[in-house]
């Protein structure tokens, strides 16, 4: 890979990971209109991973620092729960009192990103082999990407919701992180798919970014951890190192960017800008497949 691809292609993670245009079908279609040979290697999609994983940290750091301290209370109250029921099942005269595990939202809000974890991890190792077969196409991505627009363009108008952490139930969590794993399909929009189900189960448009965006870092740990494992198997010239860090800063920095402006567009019901947009590059994806044969 080039230093100029390297940009280029850091430009297209960072702006379309955030944005509700889908980044796996804008790749295919950039491999598949400009004959770009996207077959990056382990190393780089693992930085750029991890570039989207420090934009969304950035942004989102008070939010996730405070879900990181009541993790880790969580799991200390389940411990001492766990003690606690021992001791009163052998002293059943002087039975003490549970600690109340879901406490705060922030508690309640580490409970559903678990939960929607779940739909996210089954769906996406399901449609693995799948979505290798139909990103080589235009077809699939295409066709997705008008979906996108169609999924996006519905977000605008839906009424609006008032649902916070506290008021989520696993259902809700469920179907998010339902849509999440199903747009895993090239040309399926993440954060379009997964904020258009935030607010149509009625959450607060504000919440329903910050929900999305903070639930995709398992999502993109898991998919991090197995990239790593191809990383020794490949050889990497110091060159190409210098080119892939550049592509992993300039990720994170366009990233950081166009997770800011993806906030205020969803507050702001400007979401039908995108959705234009989505329509007309996947028409153009369809119509070019269908010019091929």
């Amino acid at each position: 890979m080039t230093f100029i691809q390297a940009i280029i292609l850091g430009i297209v993670q960072g702006l379309t990971e955030f944005l509700p245009v889908s980044s796996s079908g804008h790749l295919a279609i950039m491999k598949n209109l400009l004959h770009m040979n996207l077959d990056t290697g382990a190393l780089y999609d693992v930085l750029l991973h991890v570039a989207t994983l420090v934009a969304v940290c950035i942004v989102m750091h008070k939010d996730i620092i405070k879900l990181i301290v009541e993790t880790i209370s969580i799991i200390r109250d389940i411990i001492t729960n766990a003690s606690l029921l021992i001791e009163n099942m052998s002293d059943k005269r002087n039975k003490a009192e549970y600690i109340q595990i879901m406490s705060t939202s922030y508690r309640k809000f580490v409970v559903m990103i678990i939960v929607s974890t779940i739909p996210t991890g089954i769906l996406g190792v399901l449609l693995n082999d799948i979505i290798e077969t139909v990103e080589s196409e235009l077809l699939v991505p295409g066709i997705c990407l008008i979906c996108t627009a169609v999924i996006i363009l519905i977000s605008d108008f839906l009424s609006e919701g008032n649902k916070k952490a506290k008021d989520m139930n696993i259902g809700d969590a469920f179907a998010i992180g339902s849509a999440q794993g199903i747009a895993t399909l090239p040309g399926l929009s993440r954060s379009g798919a997964t904020i258009t189900a935030c607010i149509l189960c009625g959450l607060d448009r504000k919440f329903a970014v910050k929900y999305s965006f903070i639930m995709s870092i398992p999502a993109i740990l898991g998919a991090l951890i197995l990239k790593l494992s191809d990383v020794s198997k490949e050889s990497v010239s110091g060159g190409e190192i210098v080119s892939y860090i550049v592509g992993m800063i300039v990720a994170a920095v366009v990233g950081y960017f166009a997770l800011i402006f993806t906030s205020k567009i969803v507050q702001k019901k400007s979401f039908k800008y995108f959705a234009f947009y989505c329509f007309g590059i996947g028409a153009v994806s369809i119509i070019a497949y269908i010019l091929s044969f």
